[in-house]
């Protein structure tokens, strides 16, 4: 299961259900097909570090920042002029470190995918109960779904009143 999460609501907003031989890299374009709406900034672990996946996100959303911790060997590549969001995270991790990289793009936000997950376990449950691939899909449709209507009954909409009250 791949999710792609608003950081800011916590709402699920697209999703992916594949086979094991499906590599995490690969789901990006899908996950963006279903998302209508400009991202400001897309946030993944190290499993989604290349070019392909840079390309994908600035293809769907030309202004968004890509977070993702490049290998512990990534190397600047000199050729590129100005430099690539990527080489930009290489040079900082080299500059200031990881752990300062981390706080300065945000990249924590990342867990909230990973807290998602957990919910949808613990909620939801651990494994599929339909047999078929196609009967799954729909299964992890339905689950996302049921996990963003109880999100939204949990985040009540306060309003300031202004004025005395009685």
């Amino acid at each position: 299961m791949h999710l792609a999460l608003n950081a800011d609501s916590g709402e699920i907003i697209a999703h992916v259900m594949t086979d094991q031989d499906a590599g995490d890299a690969s789901q990006v374009e899908p996950l963006l097909d279903q998302i209508d709406a400009q991202i400001g900034q897309f946030t993944a672990d190290g499993a989604y570090d290349g070019n392909p996946t840079y390309d994908a996100v600035v293809k769907h959303s030309t202004d968004a920042a890509v977070v993702i911790p490049p290998r512990a060997n990534a190397v600047e590549r000199p050729d590129t002029e100005p430099p690539t969001q990527r080489d930009q995270h290489i040079t900082a991790i080299n500059t200031d470190g990881r752990m300062k990289w981390q706080t300065a793009t945000g990249y924590g936000k990342r867990s909230l995918v990973e807290a998602a997950i957990g919910r949808y376990k613990s909620i939801i449950g651990g494994r599929l109960r339909a047999r078929t691939f196609g009967a799954q899909q729909t299964e992890v449709a339905i689950g996302c779904a049921v996990l963003n209507r109880m999100l939204a009954c949990a985040h009540p909409k306060s309003i300031r009143r202004t004025g005395t009250t009685s």
